[in-house]
């Protein structure tokens, strides 16, 4: 180890870990400080997408592309899962390695006939368990990295496992959502995730309409949204909870989408529930006489249940007070309504292709 102790490595690198910077410059930060400790012809950090079995750089030095080339190509997750390093387990230096490294595809293929000769992967997990990508050092000697980087190593990876969490935003994000009693991250592929520091909560369980309508609100664009929704645990005289959804996505890293919190509905302006569902209908872009087959009434009868609700909004007309009710989250989508979903020429179906599968499948 050149230039800081060990000790002064670690402080370094929790520091690094634990600010508020972006996690590409807390990346670039940490191989900043690696490559003062252990010299190496290249480093390479990357996250893990599970639902896509993809690993994208968060930083490399170096020589890297070799990597960058192995890790594009279908063997790479496979390959990972032969040699363990997809379960919670000490650093890997290539001496270690269970097979031959000239019977690994990485080895034969693409890091060997680069020059290299030694290196070192690391598995990053977080303390719940969660593997979150990896840390590789690759060096043009055989003799390196030696036991004792391997060593600290298994030191730092914790570290580097939290300056890499993606999990962090939702989690920060959830945090504005001040009296949020359930929630969720919600993934590409439609699964609900552990939210810290939040309970579950039974409306934002996999292929529950609620989860399907806030990936709906943001595969149409959208990075923030609330509605309400009904719940029949709910405590409130109308049995409505809100639901606020919070973008994440960063489609090139990972799998996140949002984080998705459950509290408390919050003021109604005086709206009843009916109402609050017309003007759901009316936000999807539901004609008349759409809405008024689906709740058995008449165009008229229709016109004159929009009234109250521009009287609520002070809205001169039913445009306006859609605008202003999105905005505030008053109201309750038509499939949380027990409507089919539904908007014009299909988008519906189409924007939730774009987010979920379909029921059943696994990404």
């Amino acid at each position: 180890m050149t230039q800081l102790t060990r000790a002064q490595v670690i402080v370094e690198v929790a520091g690094i870990a634990a600010t508020a910077a972006s996690i590409e410059q807390r990346s670039q930060a940490l191989l900043d400080v690696l490559r003062r400790v252990m010299p190496s012809e290249a480093t390479w950090l990357a996250l893990r997408d599970p639902e896509r079995g993809t690993h994208a750089p968060l930083a490399t030095r170096g020589h890297a592309d070799p990597l960058r080339a192995y890790f594009q190509t279908p063997v790479a997750e496979a390959e990972t899962e032969l040699l363990g390093l997809n379960r919670h387990r000490p650093p890997m230096l290539v001496r270690d390695l269970p097979v031959p490294p000239g019977e690994l595809h990485a080895w034969a293929d693409h890091l060997w006939p680069a020059g290299f000769r030694g290196g070192l992967a690391a598995g990053l997990f977080t303390g719940d368990g969660r593997l979150l990508g990896f840390l590789s050092l690759l060096t043009d000697a055989a003799e390196r990295p030696t036991d004792a980087d391997r060593d600290l190593i298994a030191v730092l990876t914790p570290h580097i496992a939290h300056a890499v969490d993606r999990m962090r935003t939702p989690t920060a994000a959830a945090s504005i959502v001040h009296d949020a009693v359930g929630g969720v991250v919600l993934t590409r592929g439609g699964e609900a995730l552990t939210l810290p520091g939040l309970p579950p909560h039974p409306l934002l369980v996999r292929g529950a309409p609620a989860l399907r309508v806030a990936a709906a609100r943001l595969g149409n664009g959208g990075t923030h949204a609330t509605f309400l929704c009904p719940d029949k645990d709910s405590q409130a005289r109308t049995g409505l909870v809100r639901v606020t959804v919070l973008g994440c996505a960063r489609p090139h890293l990972d799998h996140l989408l949002a984080a998705v919190t459950v509290s408390p509905a919050g003021s109604l302006r005086g709206l009843t529930r009916p109402q609050l569902h017309l003007l759901g209908l009316l936000i999807e872009g539901w004609p008349d006489p759409r809405i008024a087959a689906a709740l058995d009434t008449t165009d008229n009868d229709i016109a004159d249940r929009v009234g109250p609700i521009l009287a609520a909004f002070h809205a001169p007309d039913r445009t306006t007070a859609a605008v202003r009710a999105e905005r505030e989250g008053l109201y309750l989508p038509g499939v949380l309504g027990g409507l089919p979903e539904w908007e014009p020429s299909g988008q519906a179906d189409r924007r939730l292709d774009r987010v979920l599968p379909p029921r059943g499948i696994q990404n």
